[in-house]
């Protein structure tokens, strides 16, 4: 029987885009060369394969690189959502109150809150129930801070 696993590493992307400064960042090989002759416009990856305009370039912790087409990219990853800072202040508090007291649902608790008690324009209550998906994705997944504009 297989069994799956949620994993949580971390890994770092980048879509290729035909450069030459990203050739030789990832030190792609020239098909050509392989082969003995001049320039091939096929480019491959050492130990993954052939590299096109818009595959991505998925390098782990131990910096080993692997490759993924667009499409494979966008199923199996969802970029970290982009909040406020006093959102993520919000979330980092949430969570260190569960730490201490833990009597479970700090985002249930962190959403109805906005909603049974109310909330002003511009609180934090109003961002959490005009962005909730994301909110809620931020708190379960992880996030990263908006730069303040």
């Amino acid at each position: 029987m297989i069994k799956v696993y949620r994993t949580t590493a971390t890994i770092k992307a980048e879509q290729f885009d035909g450069s030459d400064a990203m050739v030789d960042k990832y030190e792609l090989i020239d098909a050509g060369t392989m082969l003995g002759t001049h320039h091939s416009p096929e480019l491959y990856l050492t130990w993954s394969g052939k590299v096109d305009v818009g595959d991505w370039i998925i390098t782990d912790n131990f910096n080993h690189h692997t490759l993924m087409t667009d499409e494979e990219f966008k199923q199996q990853y969802a970029e970290l959502p982009v909040i406020p800072k006093y959102v993520a202040e919000h979330i980092i508090n949430g969570h260190a109150v569960n730490d201490l007291v833990p009597i479970g649902g700090g985002i249930y608790r962190s959403m109805i809150q906005a909603v049974v008690y109310g909330y002003k324009e511009g609180d934090i209550g109003d961002w959490i129930v005009n962005h909730s998906d994301l909110f809620a994705r931020a708190w379960l997944d992880g996030y990263q801070v908006k730069e303040d504009e």
